[in-house]
């Protein structure tokens, strides 16, 4: 599936020792290898860019071996295409015979099953699927890497927080992927934050203001092209709300979670309003612009911009402004944050009190450092929580520019309708959680009209 497949990866280091030689009457204990030469096994449940690329990442950890033994998707392609590239990129590192490569809704089950203890599963397929994987990967005791957003209305996050209780009791290592958390320059410009450095915090500002990317808007369904309508609707999975929480959760979570991170809280309420413009045939669920109000507990505001448009200024930055200058988050990106302090309200050179080093690591590749550095030594190490909560902060955003209505967290957290109940019973032969109707559109936000639900069926 293309940029993202269909379910999650988690893993796990187990360091055995290399040999053991034993004096006992004499006789020395011969060497016994582990299957795959003792390496951290991994697998990897969507087998999408986002998935390759995690794995390519976890691959790239220095250190004891880590092997990529097990995959699944829900189509065979991806995974080919997949495997292909990573044994291009990591020769020795990738070790996936046919019966390991699983296909269907249930191939996560096979994928994990293929772990021994200590192993990883990465779920990067789109996020109704999250739960579903988390919850048999606690099961088997597997440590996961799970892809951003986590949850996209009240009861996945409910749901999640409640799996999450079950997974720290067994210690399990869990990472979610906000790898802005991990970029170094942003984690010392937070810190400077919360010791005052910029004063008072008196507002924040983000932007993901962007041309259309990914399946952001997706034309019409070509039946013979594309027989199945589910499968369809998982290789778009950004223009329909049930698989991906729409473009909104799925693109706009980075800014908005480095931006409440900055703050040090999460808000307590979301004003949004959107729209689309200049359709023509595209079908997918999205609006095309939206803007959102939130507000922390103390009254600080959060402005957020969002636009995925042809022919439009682009922006994609985060700002803290402060009673004493001005905080630049992200300036172009994820990478390089560019991340500094400006001693006056607008970002000029000469006015420079702190920047960060110009050479920064890539915080895709320490998001995975630090994680299996965690595995290996046994700490704890569970991003969930704070992951579902700046999901669901995203999804508050949304939740009130789809129904026209301010949404409170608990509005949130504890709203009553779900995008799709019966995601876990889902298969290759049946039907979409939605369907097309008889010009092949599907249903729309309608703001005002739908107050409690984002789009009547």
């Amino acid at each position: 599936m293309p940029n993202e497949p269909v379910i999650p990866t988690s893993r796990r280091h187990f360091i055995k020792t290399a040999a053991v030689v034993s004096v006992l009457a004499g006789v020395k204990i011969p060497f016994v290898h582990a299957d795959n030469d003792d390496a951290t096994q991994i697998a990897i449940v969507g087998c999408g860019g986002r998935g390759t690329g995690a794995v390519s990442n976890a691959l790239s950890v220095s250190g004891p071996q880590m092997k990529l033994v097990a995959a699944a998707d829900v189509r065979a392609s991806q995974i080919k295409k997949s495997i292909d590239a990573l044994k291009t990129q990591h020769p020795t590192g990738v070790e996936v015979p046919d019966d390991r490569q699983f296909v269907g809704f249930d191939g996560y089950k096979n994928a994990i099953d293929s772990l021994k203890p200590g192993g990883v599963a990465i779920f990067t397929t789109p996020v109704a699927f999250r739960w579903v994987h988390y919850k048999y990967a606690i099961e088997k005791g597997i440590n996961v890497f799970m892809e951003k957003p986590v949850c996209t209305d009240g009861p996945t996050a409910r749901r999640m927080f409640a799996l999450n209780e079950e997974a720290k009791t067994k210690n399990l290592k869990v990472a979610v992927g906000l790898m802005c958390r991990h970029c170094r320059s942003r984690r010392e410009l937070q810190q400077r934050i919360q010791d005052r450095e910029l004063g008072e915090i008196l507002l924040l500002r983000a932007y993901r203001v962007q041309q259309p990317v990914a399946s952001f808007r997706t034309k019409k369904r070509d039946v013979e092209k594309d027989p199945s309508e589910l499968i369809y609707q998982l290789k778009n999975f950004h223009s329909f709300l049930w698989a991906s929480g729409g473009a909104f959760s799925d693109f706009n979570i980075h800014n908005i979670d480095e931006a409440c991170w900055a703050k040090g809280d999460w808000p307590v309420e979301a004003k949004g309003n959107g729209g689309r413009h200049f359709r023509e045939d595209w079908i997918d669920q999205n609006f095309d612009a939206y803007s959102v109000e939130y507000t922390f507990a103390d009254g600080t505001k959060l402005f957020f911009e969002s636009r995925n448009m042809d022919g439009c200024d682009n922006q994609f930055a985060t700002w803290v402004h402060g009673t004493q200058g001005l905080g630049r988050f992200s300036s172009a990106g994820h990478h390089p944050s560019k991340a500094a302090i400006f001693k006056r309200q607008s970002p000029k050179s000469e006015d420079i009190l702190w920047a960060c080093p110009k050479e920064e690591p890539n915080p895709y590749q320490l998001e995975w450092d630090d994680f299996i550095q965690a595995i290996r030594e046994n700490t704890p190490y569970n991003e969930v929580d704070s992951g579902v909560k700046a999901s669901l902060v995203t999804a508050m955003g949304r939740l009130s520019a789809h129904s026209g209505q301010t949404i409170t967290y608990n509005d949130a957290l504890n709203w009553k309708s779900e995008f799709a109940p019966d995601v876990d019973k889902l298969t290759l032969d049946g039907p979409a959680p939605i369907l097309a109707d008889a010009d092949g559109k599907y249903p729309l936000p309608q703001p005002g009209v739908n107050k409690k639900s984002e789009y009547k069926v």
